[in-house]
């Protein structure tokens, strides 16, 4: 059974929405306020700090998930070089590098105008794509940061993804 079908989604808030997603997963979760939520989600590599937010008045839903990096201070600029290779590579979303607070950032706004309705499937498959963005491409963030490589060829890490099973 999809998520959809769960329950109708016409008189729900979109955070309760992202509730109700995050307790199905079992992701730890903090409703920190009315429009807001944010939550733990464990993958892979690291566990990424995701939080949603609700504007009613510009009818987006923004997702932003983020994970710490303290680079050394010489490496930033070939962090940022690596930055746009990766954005040049993502469909939806974008990484940018939050110095003063250390945090390497996946942002997306999923925009819902005309009194549109966001669906359970939808959301989940929106933290799906951050989270997979984030493990696709945390490995040439940390090739660039320690491992002395050059944006391209950390970038090499991240050109393929992977479709099936092993």
């Amino acid at each position: 059974m999809s998520l959809s079908e769960q329950f109708h989604t016409d008189d729900l808030h979109p955070i309760d929405i992202v509730e109700h997603i995050a307790a199905h997963h079992e992701w730890d979760f903090d409703r920190v306020a009315d429009d807001q939520i944010a939550m733990a989600v464990e993958a892979q590599w690291r566990t990424y700090s995701i939080t949603l937010a609700w504007s009613g008045f510009d009818e987006t839903l923004r997702l932003i998930c983020t994970f710490e990096m303290e680079p050394p201070e010489e490496k930033l600029p070939l962090i940022y070089e690596t930055l746009n290779r990766t954005n040049d590579m993502c469909w939806a979303g974008a990484f940018t590098y939050w110095s003063e607070q250390r945090l390497m950032v996946y942002r997306y706004g999923l925009v819902m105008g005309g009194g549109q309705i966001v669906a359970a499937d939808q959301i989940d498959k929106l933290i799906g794509a951050a989270v997979s963005s984030a493990e696709r491409f945390y490995p040439a963030f940390q090739l660039v940061a320690w491992g002395d490589q050059s944006p391209a060829d950390a970038m090499q890490v991240a050109m393929a993804e992977a479709y099936g099973r092993a």
